[in-house]
């Protein structure tokens, strides 16, 4: 790839979060001040219940009825004029000068956003203003970095190492540091296809701290008498050494140094989370390993708090035995336990997660949700003729156990995109789904019904269902309704299940709760109380 291509590439994979944000939280639909006022400018025949997907007389990637060249979008506190491409991944902004439509490349999109979000709360915001031209830098790098390195034989990696562009509704999914510069952060970044050894610390018995089954963590290498292993993400440790109280640490013995393991981890699309393969031993099986990792990765800073981690241990027991006790299509990656150092608790902490391995049907493979809407090379998607099948069991693997484990077991599973596998058959098609992320599940009635019912929403329909139906409808145009009438009679099923009369209010609502990413982050409210408005409910639209 040249640099002009690698920069155009980049410029546009920048684009499309941003402006995904601009338009959910900052804009409405506009009339084209440049078109014929008979033209109806707006309309999107595609979204016409009548233009319903037929697949006998439609081949793949060809509509019926061809979506509008652009649609205009008023910002509701400037009034200034913006329009876009349609379609599941919306690019190419203009802005309407008055006279014409001039094209914003990503610089200018991260201005007209300043500009927009200063006016509507009163306040500036300079450091994610520069967080977000980082995030556009680090594209680049990652595109430079993936045309010289090879991506892993393992689809499953390269799903979880697919993420380039990242969080669809972020105004800054790829910004790693402060400054950008992406010399610190490559080589441990999933989107550069990275694998490292893990380095070994050996931690002084009278000050570890552990709860939970951290066996696993003892057969990654040997340590001295009195001394327990303690894994180490190098990248945490490079950003943690020079603290005076690490330093401390290790000048009187409490840590010491102990090689790096034999074998390489690969890091998932969490960044901070790395996986272990098995060595074919007894006790060696695969396994997930959760760091704490002092870097800003979309909405926080992804250090494991002690509330954290203590909310672990008391969530993920109730969540593995809801699963273990559901006859469905779903199985549980279970955060089993922790280790750390007192003193250093949440700068060293590592989590022990289960691996794939155990958990998969004989002869599937499994596949990140996040990267079945983005894409990469062997994305099932790519195989289907006609989604309706595929999506019906998609629906199967993921709504009904989400919601049984909800109303049986009081268990809101946070089935974000990037928390949920999908293991499918060799034909590509669904038959399990494998959850995880006990920190942050929650369970009824530690958290109150309705806002754990709001997240459940949130993550099930629109960070998960609406990706990935928006992916599938990609290739297949006019197939929107079909597809969500399917998911609606998933959810009727769904909603027979006792202690769930949430659904029928769900079906009937005609928004749900959407994240304002770029709201909240530019009030501070990203960590805390991330603010929600009303989207679109394509449930109700279905019927």
């Amino acid at each position: 790839m040249s640099m002009n291509a690698l920069t155009r590439a980049a410029d546009a994979l920048a684009v499309t979060p941003l402006l995904n944000c601009l338009l959910r939280e900052a804009a409405d639909p506009a009339a084209d001040p440049a078109a014929d006022p008979a033209a109806s400018p707006g309309a999107d025949p595609a979204a016409d219940p009548a233009a319903v997907y037929r697949p006998e007389n439609q081949a793949p990637g060809r509509p019926e009825n061809p979506p509008p060249e652009y649609v205009v979008h008023r910002l509701r506190v400037s009034g200034r004029l913006l329009r876009v491409r349609p379609g599941h991944r919306p690019s190419g902004p203009e802005l309407w000068t008055g006279h014409a439509w001039r094209a914003l490349r990503h610089a200018g999109l991260v201005d007209l956003a300043v500009q927009e979000m200063r006016a509507a709360t009163g306040r500036p915001n300079p450091a994610l203003a520069a967080e977000m031209a980082a995030s556009r830098a680090a594209v680049r790098a990652v595109l430079a970095a993936r045309a010289r390195t090879a991506p892993p034989d393992d689809p499953w990696l390269r799903s979880e190492q697919a993420l380039v562009m990242g969080h669809p509704y972020h105004p800054a999914p790829k910004a790693r540091t402060s400054d950008g510069s992406p010399t610190a952060w490559l080589r441990y970044a999933p989107e550069a296809y990275a694998r490292f050894p893990l380095t070994l610390l050996g931690v002084r018995e009278d000050v570890l701290v552990e709860d939970g089954d951290t066996r696993a963590l003892d057969a990654l290498g040997e340590t001295p008498p009195g001394y327990r292993l303690l894994p180490a993400h190098p990248w945490q440790l490079e950003l943690s050494e020079r603290a005076p109280r690490v330093r401390a640490a290790f000048a009187d013995g409490r840590l010491i140094r102990l090689g790096v393991t034999p074998r390489p981890a690969r890091p998932t699309a969490s960044v901070r989370t790395l996986y272990v393969e098995g060595d074919g031993s007894r006790d060696g099986g695969d396994l997930f390993l959760k760091f704490s990792l002092d870097v800003r990765i979309t909405n926080d800073v992804r250090r494991m708090r002690r509330h954290e981690l203590l909310h672990v241990r008391r969530t993920d027991p109730v969540v593995s035995a809801a699963f273990a006790a559901m006859d469905g299509p779903a199985a549980w990656l279970s955060d089993r336990g922790y280790r750390t150092v007192d003193g250093l608790f949440e700068t060293c902490a590592v989590v022990v997660r289960d691996g794939l391995d155990r958990h998969l049907p004989a002869g599937s493979t499994a596949v990140l949700a996040a990267a079945l809407a983005e894409g990469f090379p062997g994305n099932p998607l790519d195989r289907i003729t006609d989604p309706l099948p595929w999506w019906s069991a998609y629906l199967r693997c993921v709504v009904a156990p989400v919601l049984e484990a909800f109303a049986r077991f009081g268990v809101v599973v946070e089935c974000h995109l990037q928390n949920t596998l999908i293991a499918v058959d060799g034909r590509g098609t669904p038959v399990q789904s494998v959850f995880r992320d006990a920190e942050g599940a929650k369970t009824v009635p530690l958290t109150p019904r309705a806002a754990a019912w709001r997240r459940l929403v949130y993550c099930l329909v629109v960070n998960n269902l609406s990706e990935v139906a928006g992916a599938l409808t990609h290739r297949f145009p006019g197939s929107a309704p079909a597809l969500w009438a399917l998911a609606r009679a998933e959810f009727e099923r769904g909603g027979r299940l006792p202690a769930l009369p949430d659904v029928k209010e769900l079906l009937d609502s005609p928004t749900l709760p959407g994240k304002a990413n770029l709201l909240s982050r530019w009030i501070g409210a990203e960590a805390t109380a991330p603010h929600y408005l009303p989207v679109p409910n394509p449930l109700t639209g279905s019927r």
